[in-house]
């Protein structure tokens, strides 16, 4: 059997090439991928070449071994049926619906400890959603939003709608976000922020604080989501903090430099900044909770809030190029891109 598996090949350049299917061996599964998600994040810094070269793709996913350099076979979201069952392996994985950390390609084989069956009746294309679900679920836990609290996010890609998703079921005072495509803003008051700014426009930092105090006499974001890739936020974060305020950044800036102005207030504020990553459990949280209890979490978070509702565009995995020109040239555009496996 022959697969199409995409690989990134350099800046700016993806191809969809035919490789040879691996048998499937003792122990493991073939998988018919049905559809996969591409990042606008993480991937679309090394469609663009800013990830740094030496760096591991990804210690804690086995199909991600290896450094980041071209060509790359890449991504993290993968929904498909297992349609052959190897010696050794239950003989009821044989047609059930499974999530992968994979990257994209029509077929792959696996073994059954690293593929994640879908809850009864859950769509694959919401499944696709898992791993922005499980970052959105880890940024809630590190950053510990409280009642009554004053919360900007920064950045409305797809992880940062689902972090307001999920901000917006908690009992804030305010809850306000930034992003400078129109469409991207308009999901966010849909999910349930109060308002959402231009971060470009000329006042959207007194806009910002405005709106995040209200007639309360207490200024500033107490917890503050940088999500938005763009260094240039996390100084407009610092500037919203308010005393004692939390700045997570969610965002992966790759090879992209943030030049902050840490002279002024930051130091007399007493802010924090918080690091934050879905690949392992912060400290604080290890021995109460797992990877395997925060991912029960995010399905169940899937089941809830419906996320494929954000898909604003399929391609078949043979045009895959087009979906990353689209990312890359027309973001204003899109939301989720997903690419089918006709």
């Amino acid at each position: 059997m022959k697969r199409a598996s995409l690989f990134f090949v350099e800046p700016y350049r993806v191809e969809v090439r035919e490789e040879r299917l691996p048998q499937v061996g003792p122990g493991q599964l073939l998988v018919q991928s049905l559809v996969s998600a591409i990042s606008s994040g993480t991937e679309m810094l090394l469609y663009r070449g800013l990830m740094p070269p030496d760096m591991a793709v990804d210690e804690t996913i086995d199909s991600l071994a290896g450094t980041f350099d071209f060509p790359l076979k890449y991504g993290y979201a993968v929904v498909g049926q297992v349609v052959a069952v190897g010696r050794d392996v239950d003989a009821g994985w044989h047609g059930r619906f499974v999530f992968a950390f994979h990257p994209h390609e029509s077929y792959f084989v696996a073994e059954p400890a690293h593929l994640l069956p879908l809850p009864d009746g859950m769509n694959p294309e919401t499944a696709v959603f898992l791993p922005n679900m499980e970052t959105a679920v880890s940024f809630l836990m590190d950053g510990q939003p409280m009642i009554g609290e004053q919360v900007a996010v920064f950045g409305q890609g797809v992880v940062g709608l689902l972090t307001t998703t999920l901000l917006a079921q908690m009992p804030l005072v305010s809850l306000i976000t930034l992003d400078q495509h129109p469409l991207r803003r308009e999901w966010s008051r849909t999910v349930g922020a109060a308002a959402s700014f231009d971060p470009t426009e000329p006042g959207a930092l007194a806009a910002l604080k405005s709106a995040l105090q209200g007639k309360r006499p207490y200024a500033g974001a107490d917890l503050s989501y940088e999500l938005s890739g763009n260094p240039q936020a996390l100084a407009m974060a610092v500037e919203a903090a308010g005393y004692n305020g939390r700045i997570l950044i969610g965002s992966w800036y790759g090879q992209k430099q943030a030049t902050l102005n840490l002279g002024g207030r930051f130091h007399r504020s007493h802010m924090k900044l918080i690091s934050s990553q879905v690949s392992h459990i912060a400290p604080q949280w290890n021995g109460r909770w797992t990877k395997t209890r925060r991912l029960q979490l995010a399905w169940k978070m899937l089941a809830q809030h419906n996320p494929e509702r954000l898909i604003t565009h399929h391609f078949p995995i043979n045009k895959a190029d087009q979906a990353y020109q689209l990312l890359a040239q027309s973001p204003d555009q899109a939301i989720q891109v997903v690419l089918t496996y006709p």
